[in-house]
């Protein structure tokens, strides 16, 4: 697993004061304390070929042995080329390695899991790995409802007939689609569009939907009291920290709990660790929530069910789980993210309304030399945009 988030943040307390609300109503009320923010050389594909990369080095895997690379996103760089085609030019991969994009609003990565899930388990591989990228910069725009629930950030796995993390439970899997209008981006805006309140329902409704479904396939409780007990941990899709608490309180409605608020913090509170310092990521912010879990729980989850629930708006969602595998944890806690995390730059709030001014511009900006090391995008020439590294 790699992930990579740009290098500065904006404190969302500092961000009520400026729009003149409570500090509380944004960090107490959306379960976020910080939002990443992208400067003007990050973008979707940077941001994903950072993951990547993190991805590789930490399994110890050469690009060589990756035979299919799938990118998750919504807040693809065009129209026609997918974000994957960039990174595999920026990664070096094969000529004989798969590469595409798939969009479903947050469910994309989850998509692309569950394609790579299938290739490797019906042979189809052949030895090779699956390379798998959650991608996404969340805009709404300075000023906006949906401006304290932005973010940046990539997640990147690593799918082989080995894995080293998790273990996913084939056929176990309930899904739930159903065509809403609760948030969308039309092709002329940058900045996403929601209807906030309908988007909750819809949420929970395909919630609902999905673990029904997974139930029906997995009838088995483990001698449970409630259904959900049998999981040793619950991620959930985290556009914001307080929507997992209205999600796992639905759910455990569901379960016939009379109390259901009182398994939050033993079944969700580590998974919201890291997603509450970084911000909405879309694609990748279930799997951001199932770092967390891997990279701050105390207790030892080797061996044990994990249940996961993906929503995509639109929508479709997914409630599917998996088995930690020995020394998941601490291969997480290896790759440092909270250090990563503390390493970045607060943006006062001028400096970043100059970023999300200077962003408008991003994809008509003329190339030239873009401050920095590793992957970096520098402008467009001849209707092109150029990444150095």
């Amino acid at each position: 697993m790699g992930i990579a988030v740009p290098a500065t943040y904006v404190e969302l307390a500092d961000l009520a004061l400026a729009r003149g609300v409570a500090p509380g109503k944004y960090v107490d009320g959306l379960g976020v304390t910080r939002m990443c923010v992208p400067l003007e050389q990050e973008d979707t594909v940077t941001l994903a070929a950072r993951a990547a990369r993190a991805a590789l080095e930490s399994a110890g895997c050469a690009p060589s042995e990756v035979g299919m690379l799938v990118v998750g996103t919504e807040t693809a760089v065009d129209h026609s080329k997918p974000v994957s085609s960039y990174v595999q030019g920026l990664l070096g991969l094969s000529t004989g390695c798969r590469v595409f994009e798939t969009k479903h609003a947050c469910y994309g990565g989850t998509a692309a899991l569950q394609m790579a899930l299938d290739w490797v388990r019906s042979g189809s591989a052949r030895g090779k790995k699956a390379l798998i990228v959650c991608s996404d910069i969340a805009r709404y725009g300075v000023g906006t409802p949906g401006e304290p629930t932005q973010g940046a950030g990539a997640v990147a796995m690593l799918v082989s007939d080995q894995p080293r993390l998790i273990t996913f439970e084939a056929g176990k899997t309930g899904v739930y689609s159903k065509d809403v209008m609760d948030f969308w981006r039309p092709l002329y805006s940058k900045d996403a569009l929601v209807d906030g309140h309908y988007s909750v329902q819809c949420y929970l409704d395909a919630l609902e939907g999905a673990y029904r479904a997974y139930q029906a396939v997995e009838a088995d409780a483990g001698g449970a009291r409630f259904y959900s007990d049998r999981f040793a941990a619950l991620v959930y899709h985290v556009p914001y920290g307080k929507m997992s608490r209205k999600a796992h309180r639905h759910l455990r409605t569901l379960d016939g709990d009379p109390a259901p608020d009182d398994s939050f913090d033993r079944l969700v509170g580590s998974s919201l660790v890291l997603p509450s310092q970084v911000g909405n990521i879309y694609t990748g912010s279930m799997y951001l929530a199932l770092a967390s879990l891997l990279g701050t729980a105390q207790e030892d989850l080797t061996g044990r069910c994990v249940g996961l629930f993906s929503y995509g708006s639109g929508s479709c969602a997914e409630f599917f789980s998996g088995v930690v595998q020995p020394g998941a944890q601490a291969r997480v806690k290896a790759l440092g993210l909270e250090a990563l995390l503390e390493r970045r730059r607060a943006l006062s709030i001028p400096e970043y309304e100059d970023v999300m001014r200077a962003r408008e511009r991003l994809d008509e900006r003329p190339a030239a030399d873009a401050p920095g090391t590793g992957f970096r995008y520098q402008g467009t020439r001849d209707h092109k945009r150029i990444y150095v590294s």
